[in-house]
């Protein structure tokens, strides 16, 4: 699915009319989300090498995901979705020519979504496809900060439900996982728009216009980064609190248990004594052998409860 866009009077507008070579030509911004072949054909026209494969734009190395050829500037950024309910990176693909934006990507990017919906209110000003490309990092940072702010809240509210309310551990360290993934996630893509960054500070130097908002996104990238270090602390914290609070239990458990069989381990002695099969036991013959026996048993445990019971350990 290819969708075109034009820069006019500092802002992004939508070409409303199909897609033709002609189209293409004229838009500041095409981009590509899971391009057919048909698609890749029209916009392998505009460009002197063929556009990079899923495999390539997937590449970790810098000097796969950052590097300048015939076609443009390539960006290879990696961008936080959420689509299927698991936080998962979507790399994008930038293509940053004199002309035009190409950005390819494989499935939708919720980041896209609302900078086309801002670009549509006129909340959007740039002047060309650099200030594009730069604006669309700065939406990415912006959207990450927000799933910063909804880790920090979620995390209260397992820090209330673990620390205060005692409520269901095991849920609570499930949940601690899944935050710890996102955040996990998110310091990834803030690592990765770093490097972007840094990359189009060294090699766009045709474009001076976007220098300032680059430095200004890799400040709010520095404090994000010290943010979810914190955040990393804190799930690390309240992790090491629940298992240990699991761990206290498992051993009241465990205490109950070893106490009751060694208030049981007398009774069970003098059962097993007056148990064997012997001729000559002195109280076989006895009547109140059975009333005695039992009599021992029961003081033999109740003395070890009422010992334990003093010292404390029940």
């Amino acid at each position: 699915m290819l969708k075109l866009f034009t820069i006019r009077d500092n802002g992004v507008h939508e070409v409303s009319s199909s897609v033709s070579q002609e189209t293409l030509q004229e838009a500041s911004w095409i981009d590509a989300q899971a391009p057919d072949a048909a698609e890749r054909e029209l916009l392998n026209a505009l460009l002197p090498e063929d556009l990079p494969e899923s495999s390539a734009v997937e590449e970790i190395e810098s000097s796969a995901r950052f590097f300048t050829d015939a076609n443009g500037v390539h960006v290879h950024s990696l961008f936080l979705s959420n689509g299927d309910g698991r936080p998962r990176t979507v790399t994008v693909a930038f293509i940053l020519q004199t002309q035009r934006l190409i950005t390819l990507r494989q499935s939708d990017c919720a980041d896209f979504g609302l900078f086309r919906t801002r670009a549509e209110k006129g909340q959007v000003e740039v002047a060309g496809p650099a200030q594009l490309l730069v604006a669309l990092l700065e939406q990415k940072v912006g959207n990450l900060a927000d799933v910063i702010e909804d880790t920090h809240r979620k995390l209260d509210h397992i820090s209330h439900q673990v620390l205060e309310q005692g409520g269901d551990l095991q849920a609570a360290i499930g949940g601690l996982a899944r935050v710890e993934n996102l955040n996990g996630k998110v310091r990834l893509c803030l690592m990765d728009t770093e490097r972007a960054i840094s990359f189009l500070q060294r090699h766009a130097k045709p474009w001076p216009e976007m220098q300032q908002t680059c430095q200004e996104i890799m400040r709010d990238v520095e404090t994000l980064m010290s943010h979810t270090t914190f955040l990393f602390e804190k799930i690390n914290y309240l992790m090491d609190y629940t298992q240990g609070f699991i761990n206290i239990h498992q051993n009241q458990i465990i205490k109950i248990f070893s106490i009751v069989s060694v208030v049981l381990l007398p009774p069970t002695l003098i059962a097993s004594i007056y148990g064997m099969n012997f001729n000559y036991i002195p109280e076989l013959k006895w009547l109140l052998g059975y009333p005695w026996a039992i009599g021992l048993m029961i003081v033999s445990a109740v003395a070890p409860y009422l010992y334990f019971k003093r010292k404390g350990w029940l």
